[in-house]
């Protein structure tokens, strides 16, 4: 089984306002009501690709039973700890200019962390663990990654900032940061692929099995101990940016799990990728399809 763990779940509120005006009545032609939240939309992912995981992560209030629901219709498994804030809206108004209004994460106790150990415990050697989107300060992480370890579970991390650090000598499969993250994690700014190869490759010293780096409209990099290979992205309009890191990594493992082949893991990541963005929501399986080939992996 894949477990996703997303510590802050949000429901995303998108109204469409022809024209967006600060102090005034704004009258919305359209709104959509969609679960949020890094490791989410892994297992959405995941799911439109056959692939069943199970959420983990903290809801709570009405807007935690309404994200638990919307999940459920789309026959994804949950196992949430009931936190004692609501679940967090994000308001992401399209308009001629887009802007957005991210609620407060939830306060994750010392108990309520226990109990994310405490299933944790439960999983088993054949199980991955995503844990992706920002670790609350003040959580014991060493405490998850040390369980983890001792279960021998596959960890793919998607999180940005030093944290990275921390999680590399744990041996995590796949790691994904993009271009700016890895170039902060190391104190450097990054602009090439060229630029980006030595510092992946640092990563891997540090113990990480592999690396995904996305490049945004570039593409991706993909760099293991032996083998460094880039990945154009499709050519499309991007209509949204949102998910498109998430669409990665899920495709990346759901295609592995399948054929155990990462260079083909990582072509039909880098089609995900890109499929999302080409698209208002999340990418279905036959967005994938129609991009796949398009995407050519090439040897470094």
């Amino acid at each position: 089984m894949i477990y996703t763990c997303t510590f802050s779940p949000a429901i995303d509120y998108t109204p469409y306002v022809a024209r967006f005006e600060t102090g005034k009545l704004n009258r919305a032609t359209s709104v959509n009501y969609l679960p949020g939240g890094k490791g989410i939309n892994v297992s959405r992912v995941l799911t439109t690709l056959h692939t069943a995981s199970t959420a983990l992560g903290y809801v709570g209030g009405f807007t935690g039973n309404y994200l638990t629901q919307m999940l459920h219709e789309q026959h994804i498994q949950t196992d949430f700890i009931q936190t004692n804030d609501m679940t967090r809206i994000n308001v992401k108004i399209k308009s001629d200019v887009e802007t957005e209004l991210n609620g407060p994460s939830p306060t994750i106790t010392t108990a309520m962390y226990e109990q994310l150990l405490h299933k944790i415990a439960l999983l088993e050697s054949d199980d991955w663990f995503v844990l992706s989107g920002t670790v609350p300060e003040g959580l014991d992480l060493k405490a998850l990654l040390d369980m983890l370890a001792q279960k021998n579970v596959k960890l793919v991390a998607d999180i940005a900032g030093q944290v990275l650090h921390e999680i590399a000598p744990y041996k995590p499969v796949l790691v994904k940061p993009n271009l700016e993250e890895l170039g902060a994690l190391f104190g450097t700014t990054l602009v090439t692929v060229e630029e980006a190869i030595p510092y992946a490759k640092r990563l891997v010293a540090l113990g990480v099995q592999n690396v995904i780096v996305s490049l945004g409209g570039a593409g991706a990099l993909f760099v293991s101990e032996e083998q460094v290979y880039y990945a154009a992205a499709p050519v499309g309009e991007v209509v949204n940016t949102v998910g498109a890191g998430d669409s990665v990594v899920a495709a990346t493992i759901a295609t592995y799990c399948q054929t155990e082949e990462w260079l083909k893991a990582f072509q039909y990541g880098v089609a995900a990728g890109s499929a999302t963005a080409f698209q208002l929501d999340l990418c279905q399986e036959q967005d994938i399809l129609d991009l796949v080939n398009k995407v050519i992996v090439k040897k470094l």
